[in-house]
């Protein structure tokens, strides 16, 4: 074999730099593409967890509020202004609340337990879990949740009554929010229930 073949050969076996710059570049741009499909499949994981969360601590807030009287004593059924007592509202959570008006605009971020302890950190009787068992401290930082409370018609429970109209009917909305750093506050579980007054006819 001559050296002109010999040379043609080698040239042949080898990368010229126009190729190997293109097999970098083809290499960068499929790499790329990877870590966007990644970093979407995660934000998505993110907003799914948050998402199951919210709509848990929203179901945990109104299964709490189902297990009250639907009107405090002496207060009546009908009555128009809803909401706590000054006495129940001074209660440091929501410990003295004992009927369905009583959470009407009730707001609390970080999410609280009845006793004023953070989401995660309250052992459920007012008194503190034990640190092994709690939440990462902070973790329920940038999450608020509400909760209002109002009459609708008794024939159609999706119309929501003005707010000097009574009825047999109440509704009651827990909304779960959460801080996004970038998109701000965004809306995560809205539940919504209907509670029914019966009267007691002798």
């Amino acid at each position: 074999m001559n050296d002109h073949a010999a040379h043609h050969t080698l040239a042949r076996r080898a990368f010229t730099l126009v190729e190997a710059l293109m097999a970098t570049a083809v290499t960068a741009i499929a790499g790329s593409t990877l870590l966007i499909g990644i970093s979407s499949s995660l934000r998505t994981t993110d907003d799914n967890m948050r998402a199951t969360i919210a709509f848990g601590i929203a179901e945990q807030l109104m299964d709490e509020i189902a297990g009250s009287r639907y009107a405090g004593d002496g207060d009546g059924p009908y009555q128009v202004s809803l909401g706590p007592s000054l006495a129940e509202a001074a209660g440091g959570g929501r410990q003295l609340f004992d009927d369905i008006d009583d959470y009407h605009r009730f707001t609390a971020g970080p999410p609280q337990d009845p006793w004023g302890f953070p989401l995660g950190r309250g052992q459920g009787d007012g008194t503190a879990r034990n640190p092994n068992f709690q939440v990462t401290d902070g973790y329920f930082d940038a999450w608020r949740r509400e909760v209002e409370v109002y009459y609708v018609d008794e024939s159609d429970h999706s119309v929501r009554l003005s707010a000097v109209q009574t009825s047999n009917f109440r509704a009651v909305e827990v909304r779960v929010y959460y801080t996004d750093p970038v998109a701000g506050e965004v809306l995560l579980a809205d539940v919504r229930r209907v509670f029914s007054y019966f009267p007691v006819t002798p």
